[in-house]
């Protein structure tokens, strides 16, 4: 959905920001630092509101990274379809290669990710040379919490990929990722710490979360409600289980809303919430980037975790009728591929949403021990998935320990392809759960270790080139 119907002046504008670089990877580039930039309100609001580049678009380019996901173990790609269906780069991630960028030219996952953080810095300091009238302070607001909202959500979604895993024993000394706070062409660009990384999401996360709307006007703007959700992820990934908690709670208390399946046209092709873009469940709008092997059709799920759906599951497909498509899953010669972005397309999904709140928050409950209240969130989410033509089997635990272990799973079974597992690996791994993965392809067997190196990725060469004292990351 277009936010806006752009000035062609602006757009012109915007265009000449962006490719007036000289090269193409943003942080191993220098814009021309004599070009115009836009000052107005409306104009600095028009940049948030391009969607392409601030939430990813369905033209196929999609934003968010995906190599996490494509090294995720939740599907695998046949034989015989390997080497067309996945592209170089994708069979190298795939394998879990080392050094998988190498002879790459252009990473996207740096380079759109690093645009986004542009643009939003282009806004930032636009709204430095603004004295708003007293009608304009909300406006002015309003624009000056998106960008760092915006800003902050990129810098925490290429931590996932870009930095270790947060460990607060050693993150003041493992590398992080560039955090380019101005558009300055002559910023200096060099890799913050861990500590550094999460500390400026958060100072900026928390002052969004008290200064936006709980109404934005589309939900591929930035609100209260998602700055709370996104500290709620952010916590959640440094095992930070009770500012996870609170943050949670404090979204699902400005909005709750979860959507039953049953009102799904479950025979559509893709994920059919009638037709209706944003699906009441979702908070902040945005779209993995989009690859070959997570499009719907080519990735073949995993059957451990198709398997693990309970028969009146309404994210399930009936194998017996392929008219029967689940909300999540399609039958199709004798394999299960996903249907299930809440997006409604084949563009995967990776915003913000309330399911995930009742996961985070039913996780937390069960760390603090408070069995009866994650289960009662647990529950709150199933029974919105479940036939209602049959009576809810209501989840139960033995203790805080079972419902832990149990909602977990759920995780796997709710949040397929929305770009959170590898995160989820990451932590998961970090405290013990010693999780590992195997591949076979083409006849040559595959590991990945729990806390293996390759659980970060390498910055990409053409970066490293441009900036030699950058730091590396070690992948062996």
């Amino acid at each position: 959905m277009k936010k806006y119907i752009y000035k062609h002046r602006l757009i012109a504008i915007v265009l000449i920001i962006f490719y007036g670089c000289k090269k193409s990877s943003f942080l191993e580039t220098r814009p021309d630092d004599s070009l115009v930039v836009p000052t107005s309100l409306k104009d600095l609001q028009a940049i948030l509101d391009n969607d392409a580049i601030m939430n990813g678009n369905a033209s196929g380019v999609g934003l968010m990274p995906n190599s996490g996901e494509i090294s995720y173990n939740s599907y695998y790609v046949n034989d015989a379809n390997f080497g067309g269906v996945l592209t170089p780069l994708e069979q190298k991630l795939y394998k879990w290669d080392k050094q998988p960028f190498t002879g790459e030219p252009n990473i996207l996952d740096w380079d759109l990710p690093y645009r986004s953080v542009f643009y939003s810095n282009v806004v930032l300091d636009g709204l430095k040379k603004i004295t708003p009238e007293a009608s304009q302070q909300s406006e002015f607001n309003n624009i000056y919490y998106s960008a760092l909202f915006y800003r902050a959500h990129i810098f925490y979604q290429l931590a996932q990929i870009f930095a270790p895993v947060y460990a607060s024993e050693t993150a003041s000394t493992d590398w992080g990722i560039p955090l380019r706070l101005t558009a300055d062409v002559n910023e200096e660009i060099r890799r913050s710490t861990v500590a550094e990384t999460y500390s400026k999401i958060i100072e900026d996360l928390k002052s969004c979360a008290g200064e936006l709307t709980t109404n934005p006007l589309y939900k591929t703007r930035p609100s209260k409600q998602a700055a709370c959700a996104l500290l709620a992820r952010v916590y959640l990934s440094m095992r930070n289980y009770d500012s996870a908690f609170v943050y949670a709670d404090k979204s699902l208390q400005l909005y709750n809303k979860l959507v039953d399946y049953n009102i799904l046209m479950v025979t559509n092709t893709n994920f059919p919430f009638l037709n209706i873009r944003f699906n009441d469940e979702v908070i902040f709008h945005c779209l993995l980037r989009e690859c070959l092997p997570l499009r719907l059709g080519a990735a073949i799920v995993d059957n451990t975790i198709y398997n693990s759906y309970n028969n009146n599951d309404l994210r399930k497909a009936d194998k017996n009728n392929d008219l029967l498509k689940g909300a999540f899953y399609r039958f199709i010669s004798n394999t299960y591929s996903f249907r299930g972005s809440y997006y409604g397309s084949v563009q995967l999904f990776s915003g913000l949403a309330t399911d995930e709140l009742y996961l985070i928050r039913a996780e937390c409950f069960a760390r603090k021990n408070s069995t009866s209240q994650a289960l009662s969130d647990l529950n709150a989410l199933l029974i919105k998935r479940w036939r209602n033509t049959v009576q809810y089997t209501q989840v139960t635990a033995t203790d805080a320990a079972d419902a832990l272990n149990k909602i977990l799973e759920e995780r796997k079974r709710e949040l397929m392809f929305r770009g959170l597992f590898w995160t989820d690996l990451r932590r998961l791994n970090k405290e013990g759960r010693n999780i590992s993965f195997t591949r076979t392809v083409l006849g040559q067997t595959y590991t990945l270790p729990p806390n293996d190196l390759r659980y970060t990725f390498p910055i990409p060469d053409n970066v490293i080139n441009f900036n030699p004292g950058m730091p590396q990351n070690p992948r062996q």
